[in-house]
């Protein structure tokens, strides 16, 4: 199978359709490479896409201008969503998507810095990407530039102390450049999220933290629109959402089965799945 081609530019891109391609081009990358996370990185795909495609104020023909818009995948095991989402945002060619995980190639399993044009650090040891976002936005601020951070999270990662020590600063600083989006998909590598360390009342921690916080359905393309497109949104805080998704959204025999944590596809499922989404 070849990946599906991006679409045409246009003033307004059909989030919906680039969805679809990019559930599609992730199966395929999961396949070929024979590499794991696949439930993780189609959760995420809605939000990446009203992203890279609504909120940022990005070039790709200028990956590195200074007033550019930061997005740090913390999540760094969701790697193969944000590379194909650069990838049909125009950092570079949709062939080079195959060479994902190869030896010597420029998209590894998680993302490295100057590897690929669009990637902002290198991220996967999980908990630390909101601090490095911290740095930015404090940076920006330093240097008096207007530009705005997003970091997306795993709920798993949220065990970790250094996201909320991460959480307690940027209140502190009142970063309300910030915006930490948490993919709530329920599951981490070995059961519920709920099961392996309480996360609820999520919403209520960040918010004691010191956040203005929003809940959203992270599969509602207009919903998620409304709020990235809202940076800073007039509260003087950081900015929490709770993305509520699903693991494995977009493909009905992977959803909700956190066998696809690990599991790799079959040429046969990668079909299935590009017929359920669409692709030929």
């Amino acid at each position: 199978m070849t990946f599906p081609s991006p679409s045409h530019p246009q003033e307004k891109p059909d989030l919906e359709k680039l969805s679809r391609q990019i559930r599609a081009s992730i199966v395929e990358m999961s396949h070929r490479s024979k590499a794991p996370h696949l439930g993780s990185c189609l959760s995420s795909v809605d939000i990446l896409v009203t992203a890279y495609f609504h909120a940022l104020s990005i070039d790709p023909k200028r990956p590195d201008d200074p007033t550019r818009d930061r997005f740090i995948l913390s999540k760094g095991h969701g790697a193969a969503a944000l590379y194909s989402t650069l990838a049909h945002r125009g950092f570079f060619p949709i062939q080079q998507l195959e060479t994902y995980c190869a030896d010597g190639g420029s998209l590894p399993e998680h993302p490295a810095p100057h590897s690929t044009p669009g990637v902002e650090a290198a991220t996967g040891s999980l908990g630390h990407g909101l601090s490095l976002g911290i740095g930015m936005a404090l940076a920006g601020r330093i240097q008096n530039q207007k530009y705005r951070v997003f970091a997306l999270l795993s709920d798993g990662e949220c065990n970790e102390g250094t996201v909320w020590e991460a959480a307690l600063f940027a209140a502190a600083q009142r970063l309300d450049s910030l915006v930490s989006i948490i993919d709530f998909n329920k599951w981490q590598a070995t059961g519920r999220s709920q099961e392996v360390l309480s996360l609820d009342p999520l919403a209520s921690k960040w918010e004691t933290f010191g956040w203005n916080v929003h809940e959203v359905d992270g599969h509602d393309l207009k919903a998620l629109s409304r709020l990235l497109g809202k940076v800073p949104d007039g509260s003087g805080q950081p900015i929490a959402i709770i993305a509520h998704t699903i693991k494995g959204k977009g493909v009905s025999f992977m959803e909700d089965d956190n066998n696809w944590h690990y599991r790799i596809p079959t040429a046969e499922e990668v079909a299935a799945a590009w017929e359920e989404l669409g692709i030929t």
